[in-house]
């Protein structure tokens, strides 16, 4: 399994990264931050329906405390899905807000209700950190998958990516034979590309979700991350590929029983084909994000030099010897798997 950090650093999002955010609506004046939130009064464990332990508490606050940040929190939904119409927040309530000490972001989940019907949404408050932003962003402009997120000052707000979290999956419907297994494996491949072209690290498999969509005749997955806090972080190149982590074992042997190795290369270009087509229709604003990233120090000395002795040798090239940030390593990685489908389709 590789190793990986303890505890990830933070990094600040600096002036150009703000800027681009400011550019492109993701930067607003929130009414609620990360640090009112932190005013607890107390908490107590999250179980999940077999009364496991879900690592989240759920928390509680003074009376006042709790009615100011109701009303907050439901603006805040309506500015992350509605633009900011606040005339749907009179029948919104936070009625339940969670709190997570693992891992590094230590999120905040909060529960929104939709008192006319009951139906509820889940969003999530994290503290911005310029490497979980950047692995946002790059998620929202090449893979399949659009993200809304919101940043102010030191608050990131995300929206809840639905779907089977990935070890619930593997734990629980991986050993049922009652779903397409061929399909599955092959969004696993697809997956597994796009994290190491965009160097997207740590997809244990508690950091993904399967989103299944039923179809005419059989069942769609896709495989989607859900945590983006080791953008382009560790130095060592398995990190960036989810198919060597221990816990996604049972679907790489999926793979490996489901799929030949032509299917697997096909199913390989066919996502770079589309990961090339997104960069094309995105390229100014790609290229104005990795202007940012390029600048940014978003890992340590020895993790940078160590990935680009790791790149070179699995690209056969000495050109990330040229590399002197992550921001550079993710540009030239990009442009190595995505840059000879370029040429092919000219």
């Amino acid at each position: 399994m590789p190793s990986i950090s303890r505890k990830k650093l933070n990094y600040t999002i600096q002036p150009p990264l703000r800027e681009y955010l400011h550019r492109y609506d993701r930067e607003i004046v929130l009414p609620v931050s990360y640090r009112d939130l932190l005013h607890i009064s107390g908490a107590f464990p999250l179980t999940d329906r077999q009364g496991r332990d879900t690592l989240w508490e759920t928390v509680f606050y003074e009376p006042q405390t709790l009615r100011e940040l109701s009303q907050g929190l439901a603006e805040v939904y309506a500015l992350l899905k509605t633009a900011g119409d606040l005339s749907f927040t009179e029948h919104l309530l936070a009625d339940r807000i969670d709190y997570c000490r693992f891992g590094n972001s230590n999120p905040f989940r909060v529960r929104i209700v939709n008192q006319l019907n009951d139906n509820y949404d889940y969003f999530y408050i994290k503290q911005a950190d310029a490497s979980r932003v950047y692995g946002l962003e790059l998620e929202h402009l090449l893979s399949p998958n659009r993200l809304s997120y919101l940043v102010s000052g030191d608050t990131l707000v995300e929206e809840h990516i639905a779907g089977v979290p990935g070890d619930d999956f593997i734990r629980t419907r991986l050993p049922k034979l009652q779903f397409n297994q061929v399909r599955l494996a092959k969004e696993f491949v697809k997956f597994n590309e796009r994290c190491f072209a965009r160097l997207l690290g740590d997809m244990r498999s508690y950091n993904y979700v399967v989103d299944i969509t039923p179809d005419f005749e059989d069942e769609q997955y896709r495989v989607r991350a859900i945590d983006f806090d080791q953008q382009s972080y560790e130095g060592r190149k398995s990190m960036y590929l989810p198919q060597y982590f221990k816990d996604n074992r049972p679907v790489v042997d999926l793979c490996s029983r489901f799929l030949k190795p032509e299917s697997i290369r096909q199913y390989q270009t066919e996502e770079r084909v589309l990961m090339l087509r997104r960069v094309r229709l995105e390229r100014y604003r790609l290229k104005a994000l990795m202007d940012c990233m390029r600048r940014d120090d978003l890992a340590p000395t020895e993790k940078l030099q160590q990935l680009r002795l790791e790149l070179n040798h699995h690209h056969g090239t000495t050109k990330f010897d040229h590399c002197h940030t992550m921001g550079d390593m993710v540009r030239l990685n990009l442009q190595l798997m995505l840059s000879p489908l370029d040429i092919r389709q000219r």
